[in-house]
Order: structure tokens, then C-alpha cells, then sequence
């Protein structure tokens, strides 16, 4: 294996977890946004109030985002498999 193909392997890497992150990470933003917005409106400073919803729909959203997530993930496995075949 060569600089290129490892920097190949370490690129498609990154751009992997990030589209396998972003949506959760987006998901917990609009979140973290409404609820912020709901507490300033309110004035309801309870701590426990950003966290408990967020971590609700950050779970259902890793439920319904799961097949999403392994789909990339195998993906780059198959990539990475290919790669280490040609290899041998």
C-alpha cells in the first residue's frame, strides 16, 4: 500500500463519519434550538428540561437513522475490503 491509496482510504474515512454523524448532530441542534427558544419565552430556566427531550430524539432518530448509518458504513467496508484484496 502506498501514501496515495492510504490518504484514498483516510479520505473516504472522514467523509463517512460525516455523513454517518451529521443527521444526529442536526437532530440534537434543532432540538437544543427549540427547546432554547421555549425557555427564553417562558423564562423556565430548568436544567433538566434541554437535556431530557434531547436525549428522547436523539435515540428515535438513531432508531430511525440506523439502517441510513450501516448502509454508509458497509459502504466503506466493502471499499476498504476491495482495497486490501487487491493488495494480496
Amino acid at each position: 500500500m502506498n501514501a496515495e491509496q492510504a490518504l484514498d482510504i483516510a479520505r473516504e474515512t472522514i467523509f463517512t463519519l460525516l455523513l454517518v454523524a451529521t443527521p444526529i448532530m442536526l437532530v440534537g441542534l434543532m432540538v437544543g434550538l427549540t427547546v432554547a427558544v421555549f425557555q427564553a419565552l417562558t423564562q423556565i430556566q430548568e436544567i433538566t428540561l434541554t437535556f431530557v427531550p434531547k436525549i428522547i430524539v436523539v435515540f428515535l432518530s438513531l432508531l430511525v437513522l440506523l439502517p441510513y448509518m450501516l448502509t454508509q458504513m458497509e459502504g466503506l467496508m466493502e471499499m476498504v475490503a476491495d482495497k486490501i484484496i487487491s493488495l494480496g
